[in-house]
């Protein structure tokens, strides 16, 4: 492949990069899958857990906009984490963020089919087969739309986000007004206070936290389709981080606010439905099911945005089969890359409907996942702290943004994924480590191939 493949340039203005972000999180699905299991593991400190892991996730926001300034490549980490410490840590690095993007097609597409079908068909929500075959339509859906092109792929998700939003802000405006006297539990400064905390009830916490943040970062994986992508990338990534630490914290407080620990525990994997259902009247309160929906289509289209991006350029740099870095002659997309991910989605689909329920198989998807993210966010975060410091910058700022807080947020990951691991059932640790581990075969069998070593200096 010619190292001169180019995607769209200038396709994205910061208002795009920063939507893609905040939809990248899937923040109503986050919201409602999560909250439920943050509530049982910290109860009432869910709001702390949520603000002061998003503080903590902001050292991997930092360190990314330093290294997407540094070089503008549509791999991000996988290209910075190749340039600072070498091709296969590199390789490794966008591995797992190839292997996270494919595994969420399952934990992606399933609640997606589950909400269409609570709207359409609702005798068929328990039918795994039925979910999995609704799952298959939508991934086809959305990646026939990304290979139509980035502006129209934009387009949909500024629709889906800012509808998703909206209900959102009706059903937190009309908690406010109905519980704001007579709450389920009085608000207190206690919900928002570190002091709560133990060790263990920290790391609890944090390993639900966690996956609210994750995949805000696809706004660096478009740098080369954003007007000035090494500055306005970096900065959508930070307003999302923004707007989904304030969203997050939010309405964790309001669930506490508005529902009882047992209609929070009865709730499941749906908390915005169970709040919305209390506060508005049947058909209305089924606009947080469309929310849902709404979400993870949303970031089921970042999901495979960041995974086509970083296939794209570990093809245009040699490091995996010069086919994936092909782009459409009209809609110049990596739709190679793109049907490589949507296949891959439809046999994992396959698979999952051989699984016993949906919650398993959304449970141990989301798992497998906080592996994987945990390792190359840690990655470019230790990228970044070494590079500053190698660099010589000692100014304070430097030292506290781009040095102190990366690497405490990378040990931070690393700790969390280690207290998870002996958790987490078989199935999920092979997914998730072994996931990672098995990149070394294509790596192996790449590296023959490739006339230079793995370079990151495409912008």
């Amino acid at each position: 492949m010619s190292a001169s493949a180019r995607l769209q340039g200038n396709a994205l203005g910061l208002t795009e990069s920063s939507i893609m972000g905040i939809a990248g999180t899937a923040p109503v699905y986050s919201i409602a899958a999560t909250t439920a299991t943050l509530v049982a593991a910290v109860g009432v400190l869910s709001p702390a857990s949520l603000l002061y892991c998003g503080l903590i996730m902001f050292g991997v926001t930092f360190a990314f906009m330093y290294l997407n300034r540094l070089n503008a490549n549509a791999g991000a980490s996988y290209a910075w984490v190749a340039s600072i410490f070498s091709p296969t840590l590199g390789f490794l690095c966008g591995w797992s963020v190839l292997v996270s993007s494919a595994v969420f097609m399952v934990s992606g597409t399933i609640p997606a089919a589950v909400a269409t079908l609570q709207l359409v068909a609702p005798a068929k929500v328990n039918d795994i087969g039925m979910v999995a075959l609704v799952a298959a339509i939508w991934l086809t859906v959305v990646s026939a739309i990304l290979i139509k092109g980035i502006k129209l792929t934009s387009y949909v998700q500024v629709a889906l986000t800012a509808v998703e939003v909206l209900i959102l802000l009706v059903i937190v405006v009309a908690a406010l007004v109905e519980y704001a006297h007579h709450p389920a539990r009085p608000i207190s400064l206690a919900w928002f206070s570190p002091e709560g905390f133990s060790p263990h009830l920290f790391a609890a916490g944090a390993l639900a936290a966690l996956f609210f943040y994750w995949g805000w970062d696809v706004t660096v994986n478009l740098n080369e389709e954003t007007r000035d992508g090494a500055r306005v990338a970096g900065i959508g990534s930070l307003v999302a981080m923004l707007v989904l630490l304030a969203m997050f914290v939010a309405f964790a407080a309001l669930a506490l606010m508005t529902l009882t620990d047992q209609e929070i525990q009865a709730s499941g994997a749906n908390v915005v439905f169970a709040v919305a259902d209390k506060l508005l009247p049947r058909p209305w309160s089924y606009m947080a099911v469309l929310a849902v929906m709404l979400s993870t289509i949303g970031t089921l289209e970042t999901s495979i945005l960041q995974f086509t991006r970083t296939m794209f350029a570990q093809g245009r740099d040699g490091s995996l089969h010069p086919r994936y870095a092909r782009l459409h002659p009209t809609w110049n997309t990596p739709w190679i890359a793109t049907s490589a991910i949507a296949a891959a989605g439809l046999i994992l689909l396959l698979f999952a409907s051989r699984f016993r329920s949906i919650s398993e198989v959304i449970q141990d998807s989301v798992n497998a996942v906080g592996i994987q993210a945990a390792f190359y966010y840690g990655l470019a975060c230790l990228a970044c702290a070494w590079h500053v410091w190698r660099s010589g910058d000692r100014s304070p700022r430097s030292l506290l943004l781009l040095v102190l807080w990366p690497l405490a947020s990378a040990l931070f990951l690393g700790f969390i994924a280690l207290y998870g691991i002996p958790t987490f059932n078989l199935a999920t640790n092979i997914v998730g480590i072994g996931g990672i581990a098995i990149g070394l075969v294509p790596m192996w069998l790449n590296r023959s191939r490739s006339a230079v070593p793995v370079e990151a200096q495409r912008g």
